[in-house]
């Protein structure tokens, strides 16, 4: 009778408290008949040795993740998980990070260890088991080919343009930029990091696994290029996620108001005259506008842009002749001026700076009983 009282703590919060499995201190398992279940109902069958060697494929994974990337050193890892041949059963981890988180010594130390290698496991089996793990070369072409396809770069005098695929790069509609980029896509090992770092990512929420970057001259053609990324359907808006937007570069109620004051004296300015006004309107305005931003908690405050996530309805052809596979998939677009551009390779937001802080969050999470240094 007791027993119907009794709860699993750690358990209850990761199904309805709102906790990640990530961050359980243990699992709870004493068997490896409970293993083989809890692997079942996780999504694979401890007989199907296909599914056994994906899981020692994830576990190697893991381990290089562990000491490549985040910079442990195989000393610290007890020998028995590091060496498949002394593990011998992967099942074996599940039982190593059920034992108690009082024990001391070498158990404590498999029981800690254990732990870790799961949770870097967990998110490796999601990274790599979403639609573009299968689909990634028509996901690219599909969605960037639109893109580049509206870049014209003039050999002759060395510049870029944005402009619509049938107009010469002299048009009105051609906007010079500094630079185009397609962004590399994640690679599992970063997206891996990624969902470490950050306790409320999920893989199904890894929304910059690719996207493009446009730097432009001035602060001004930030916004042409997004009116110009909308009016050429480059962009669908309505396909536009609110909340994973950023504009942390000039607030949009501002600049429409400095537009309207800038109209009457715009042919009689420069470039470098129209962001001069752009930059003392916001000063003078600036507590009547305000920015938004999705917080990164690991992104530099210098890191000024417009960033939003869009999706692209993506078509695969079914094999067999059968017709179509059709799945929306999300696409990141950065814009910021050179200004901007040029203070994240050289401040403290630079790409590296940025990756480091991440790599920091992401050896806290896999062992959250260690304070961060």
């Amino acid at each position: 009778m007791p027993h119907r009282f009794q709860f699993n703590e750690s358990l209850l919060n990761s199904v309805i408290g709102g906790r990640s499995a990530i961050d359980l201190p243990r699992m709870n398992l004493k068997t490896l008949a409970e293993a083989d279940a809890f692997l079942r109902g996780y999504g694979f069958d401890p007989e199907n040795q296909n599914d056994m060697e994906k899981l020692w494929y994830f576990h190697r994974r893991s381990l290089v993740l562990m000491q490549e990337k985040l910079g442990f050193s195989p000393e610290e890892i007890p020998e028995l998980l590091r060496d498949p041949k002394q593990l011998e059963d992967v099942r074996k981890l599940l039982l190593y990070a059920s034992q108690s988180v009082t024990a001391h010594g070498a158990d404590r130390e498999l029981q800690r260890w254990s732990c870790a290698l799961l949770r870097a496991m967990h998110v490796f089996v999601h990274s790599e088991n979403d639609l573009f793990a299968s689909f990634a070369e028509e996901i690219q072409k599909q969605i960037l080919s639109p893109f580049q396809s509206c870049i014209l770069h003039d050999g002759t005098t060395g510049k870029t343009y944005l402009r619509k695929v049938d107009d010469a790069a002299s048009g009105d509609e051609a906007i010079s930029l500094n630079g185009f980029e397609v962004k590399p896509f994640k690679t599992s090992s970063s997206t891996v990091i990624k969902l470490l770092a950050k306790p409320d990512a999920l893989a199904l929420n890894v929304l910059d696994k690719l996207g493009v970057r446009f730097v432009t001259k001035s602060l001004f053609d930030v916004f042409l290029v997004v009116r110009f990324l909308v009016k050429e359907n480059l962009i669908s808006f309505p396909q536009i996620i609110p909340d994973q937007s950023t504009n942390n570069l000039y607030p949009v109620e501002l600049f429409l108001k400095a537009c309207e004051e800038l109209l009457p004296q715009a042919k009689k300015m420069d470039a470098e005259q129209m962001d001069q006004f752009l930059k003392d309107y916001l000063e003078a305005h600036k507590d009547e506008g305000s920015f938004f931003k999705k917080e990164n908690l690991f992104s530099g405050g210098d890191y000024q842009f417009i960033k939003f996530i869009s999706r692209k309805l993506v078509r695969v052809e079914v094999p067999g002749g059968k017709g179509t596979f059709s799945f929306f998939y999300p696409f990141e677009v950065q814009i910021m001026d050179q200004s901007a551009h040029q203070k994240i390779l050289s401040g403290p937001s630079a790409h590296q700076a940025y990756k480091k802080r991440q790599r920091m969050a992401a050896r806290h999470r896999l062992f959250p009983d260690v304070e961060n240094p």
